[in-house]
């Protein structure tokens, strides 16, 4: 009996030795692990611009705007800026990548344009916004919500460019980007409200819209009078045909815009057009923003 008693002893012995070796190491872990976190390099947000929501009185809803501001932006320096409106402007469409091709044209071993603040404005219904109202049944039967333009332009001249200019240091240089329907939105400004921006980067527009008939359309900037210096550029892919019951393509519709814009008897009107056979609709856009810079902005050569 004796001897049982003692074996039980010592198993129960080895047991609390067993548990306190394995809480010193549990122990001796967690603060080497302690350690391990407090010495590892601390992360951080990257921060590529700021998120503001406005209340548009003209289009009766909050609108979501992304907002870069170039580096060395100081609200406390004389410094001002250009602004450019970049229409498609949500994170997960445009945003970023045009952001990026402005911040790397204004590297100091590149600096092709000036540091400019992009505002990219998000979408909540792009038909809705971007299209003037149609007489295409077909085309109004499938996209119930369309034709509502005017609204939106007014958003941009009376509500958007005003909330940018008390909040930010801008100067007087205003530039849009737009792109497909957006292209349509971009042409519709120009010809209907031409002084909103002086620089225009339109790239493969829809056109084809009510079956063409902004390109019937009579601008201002056509006529001799027309005293702003504008600058347009368009550019367009390989695309083919529009998708619409009515041929068109999109191709052929962005020549004509050009031919039209051409043809303006105001010597302070220049278009430029760019046609790139290597991309498509999808993936036209972010080459056709670089090209434009370089076109709007050329090298000055050195005396």
């Amino acid at each position: 009996m004796k001897k049982r008693r003692r074996t039980g002893l010592q198993g129960s012995f080895s047991i609390c030795i067993l548990s306190v070796l394995l809480l010193i190491f549990c122990a001796a872990t967690s603060f080497g692990q302690a350690e391990k976190d407090k010495n590892a390099p601390a992360s951080k947000p990257f921060v590529l611009g700021e998120i503001i929501e406005i209340q548009s009185t003209e289009l009766s809803e909050k609108r979501t705007l992304n907002i870069y501001l170039p580096e060395g932006y100081n609200p406390a320096d004389t410094a001002r800026y250009p602004v450019v409106y970049l229409l498609d402007g949500s994170a997960d469409e445009d945003f970023i990548h045009i952001v990026g091709l402005f911040q790397f044209n204004n590297f100091s071993w590149i600096n092709r344009v000036p540091k400019s603040i992009i505002v990219g404005i998000a979408n909540v219904d792009r038909k809705r916004d971007f299209t003037f109202p149609t007489t295409i049944a077909a085309d109004l039967k499938n996209n119930p919500t369309t034709g509502k333009s005017d609204r939106f332009i007014s958003f941009i001249q009376k509500e958007l460019q005003l909330y940018i200019a008390q909040k930010y240091k801008t100067n007087a240089s205003k530039m849009i980007i737009g792109q497909s329907l957006g292209g349509l939105l971009a042409t519709e400004i120009l010809f209907k409200k031409p002084s909103l921006f002086n620089k225009y980067i339109i790239i493969s527009p829809s056109l084809w819209w009510d079956n063409g008939s902004l390109l019937n359309a009579k601008p201002e900037l056509l006529e001799k009078t027309f005293n702003q210096k504008t600058e347009i550029y368009i550019g367009v892919g390989k695309e083919g045909l529009a998708p619409t019951q009515i041929p068109h393509v999109m191709e052929v519709d962005a020549n004509l815009l050009v031919e039209k814009i051409k043809g303006s008897e105001s010597k302070n009107v220049k278009v430029y057009y760019d046609y790139l056979p290597e991309e498509d609709h999808a993936t036209v856009t972010h080459q056709a923003v670089f090209n434009a810079l370089r076109i709007l902005y050329p090298v000055q050569k050195a005396n």
